[in-house]
């Protein structure tokens, strides 16, 4: 039986070779390979495509959210309520900036963050929250919003596993105050190495953000505030570049695969991903839930097929947050142990969906 992958970051180097060889050429060939001429570009082609005002290039998703949070001041004393089921990489961000933590369980239809659970989450020290769009669906932002606003509370979304994402019309990357990606070459838009990106519509705070992640220097050689070496360099930046391109048909694809996953396995027993009237996916992964995890993964690997999980243990179970760990947060909890991801990607073909539907199924009769 032919082995499916889970993921294959690799076919995109070898669908858009000729292009990507170019835009490389270009780089290595001007001699310039820091904030040149293709970041630039990318940076204003991206912005324009999330309906931002502006992007801003930086070395990882972590430090988008980390230096977002730096120059909306959040530091020391303060709380950020963030989802108890993402990846750690969220809560890394407030710890390193210097601020706590304090989760929120989410939604076990969506996964993602509950809006109703905000006001129980509340501190007096509180001073601003991350919904992740989690799995490439976005969280549910009018009520999140609405919260904020009356407790004078900065938003900052995780849109790292959301490019391309839509919210009742408006795309992951135009949502709250500013929104914080990834391209991990995994990524629906994926680099070949780290990479990450601020978007906003706040020109101050686009400005503190470039000014933190070039060592907190806005003129070369005069540092007026402690900062950081966090860029996206001209190579990868050229990449992304094509990548873009072709971002909205790679999201279509993963589109109508999802949509024979939910058709096909909707008389298993499995618990399907659901998706909100307002909500346009764009199924970074495809996660499923069962009891039956570890059976159904040894299944699936001796039928050649790939399963992940996103993700196995939640942050406040991790050894990084020992002070977290007596926390009580069952929903979290109940998903890390019952979450499963299904091969996803434009790599895949429907009938190789359509295999692995059939293979779940025969484990299931």
């Amino acid at each position: 039986m032919t082995e499916i992958k889970f993921l294959d970051v690799g076919w995109t180097r070898r669908t858009l070779a000729k292009k990507i060889d170019e835009a490389v050429k270009r780089v290595l060939d001007s001699g310039w390979y820091i904030h040149g001429d293709e970041l630039a570009a990318f940076e204003k082609e991206f912005a324009h495509y999330a309906g931002a005002k502006s992007c801003t290039g930086v070395g990882n998703g972590l430090d988008a959210l980390e230096l977002s949070l730096r120059a909306a001041g959040i530091g020391p004393g303060d709380d950020v309520l963030v989802p108890s089921n993402t990846y750690i990489a969220t809560w890394l961000a407030v710890t390193r900036a210097g601020a706590n933590p304090v989760p929120v369980e989410p939604l076990e239809s969506t996964f993602n963050m509950n809006p109703d659970n905000l006001e129980e989450a509340l501190t007096p020290q509180t001073k601003a929250v991350i919904p992740v769009h989690l799995y490439g669906q976005t969280a549910d932002m009018d009520p999140i919003m609405e919260f904020a606003e009356s407790k004078n509370l900065f938003v900052l979304t995780d849109a790292a596993q959301a490019h391309g994402s839509y919210y009742k019309g408006r795309m992951a990357g135009s949502l709250g105050h500013a929104a914080a990606f990834s391209f991990y070459p995994g990524k629906n838009l994926g680099a070949f190495g780290d990479g990450g990106a601020v978007l906003t519509n706040d020109p101050e705070l686009a400005a503190k953000i470039k000014v933190i992640g070039n060592y907190g220097a806005e003129k070369k050689y005069h540092h007026d505030s402690l900062g950081f070496n966090s860029r996206l360099d001209e190579i990868q930046a050229a990449v992304l570049r094509i990548k873009l391109e072709k971002l909205d048909n790679w999201n279509w694809t993963r589109k109508e695969l999802a949509a024979i996953y939910l058709k096909e396995l909707a008389d298993t027993p499995l618990i399907l991903p659901e998706v909100p009237e307002w909500s346009i996916p764009v199924w970074h992964l495809f996660v499923v839930r069962t009891t039956a995890r570890e059976a159904l993964i040894k299944h699936l690997a001796e039928n050649g097929i790939e399963s992940l999980i996103h993700y196995p243990i939640p942050p406040h179970k991790q050894g990084a947050y020992k002070d977290k760990q007596n926390l009580s947060l069952p929903v979290s909890e109940k998903l890390h142990r019952e979450v499963l991801s299904l091969p996803m990607g434009p790599h895949l073909k429907p009938e190789q969906v359509q295999q692995v539907c059939t293979v779940i199924k025969d484990f299931f009769s």
